[in-house]
């Protein structure tokens, strides 16, 4: 197998110097990143009942829920959850998202350290949240709040080949604006994509059998003043002169070569381990 460094970058590997730091970013900004962040396709869903038995009456505790984009979902299909998050801010986003869903908690807490509570629960879902958690507890802590034969879900989302595949390369005439964008990088194919790295993780832990994963995609079209507002965590680091350059001259760039209008990519992954 080889090893991580030749095959394309994730999205979601963030340095581990940097992780807490860029994990609390959204919440400076909870309302921003619910008009931006985009939801998943009802497919995965599906799936989720499917692989990790997230069907109505289920308990699901959910990592990281953000201000509810896959919480949401899953409350309307039945689902009983208690949704732990980090940022005060989108917690409380959160909450109102899921007003009228009794069913439903939000709470204010890093994963980490969050008790858990005596009952165990059916799965535990994390969408596109769980690279911010401790690498060195996240698994293990999702074995001990499971009963024997639950669900480990976790979701990720990757920015890959397709839609206006010229404007994404276009847009990287615009790294000066961020040092850390590596010279020339292009967009991986789908297919070019490996999720191996957490079903090793999950395998390492001993607490889970083989990880199932199932892989959906996502068309998203985006106006010139959706796309600049975009949330991404390595952008809003950035210092503001260097922002505000980098979203005017992508603005620019929609608005006069691509007639106001981009469609993104995403490929979505699943990996469904189950408790031992």
């Amino acid at each position: 197998m080889p090893d991580d460094t030749d095959r394309p970058p994730r999205d979601d590997r963030p340095e581990e110097s940097r992780r807490v730091h860029l994990g609390g970013i959204f919440d400076e900004d909870a309302e921003l990143y619910d008009r931006a962040r985009p939801g998943y396709p009802p497919e995965l869903y599906d799936g989720l009942a499917e692989l990790a038995g997230a069907r109505p009456g289920s308990r699901v505790l959910e990592v990281g829920c953000g201000t509810g984009q896959a919480t949401v979902p899953l409350a309307g299909r039945g689902c009983r959850i208690t949704a732990v998050e980090a940022g005060a801010r989108m917690a409380a986003v959160a909450r109102r998202n899921l007003a009228g869903a009794a069913s439903v908690e939000v709470v204010t807490a890093r994963f980490e350290s969050w008790p858990l509570p005596p009952e165990p629960f059916d799965a535990v879902v994390s969408a596109t949240a769980f690279h911010w958690i401790d690498p060195a507890v996240r698994v293990t802590k999702a074995a001990d709040a499971l009963r024997p034969g639950g669900a480990l879900a976790v979701v990720r989302s990757q920015h890959v080949r397709g839609g206006t595949e010229d404007f994404f390369v276009d847009v990287q005439r615009y790294e000066r604006f961020d040092p850390r964008t590596p010279p020339g990088l292009r967009l991986p194919a789908a297919a070019d994509i490996d999720g191996s790295d957490h079903a090793r993780e999950v395998e390492r832990s001993g607490r889970f059998g083989p990880t199932a994963f199932r892989r959906y995609e996502q068309d998203l079209t985006y106006t010139t003043s959706d796309y600049v507002l975009r949330t991404y965590s390595g952008h809003r680091d950035l210092p503001e002169a260097a922002r505000n350059g980098l979203l005017g001259c992508i603005a620019d760039l929609v608005e006069g070569r691509y007639d106001g209008r981009v469609t993104k990519r995403h490929l979505i992954d699943m990996g469904v381990s189950h408790r031992r």
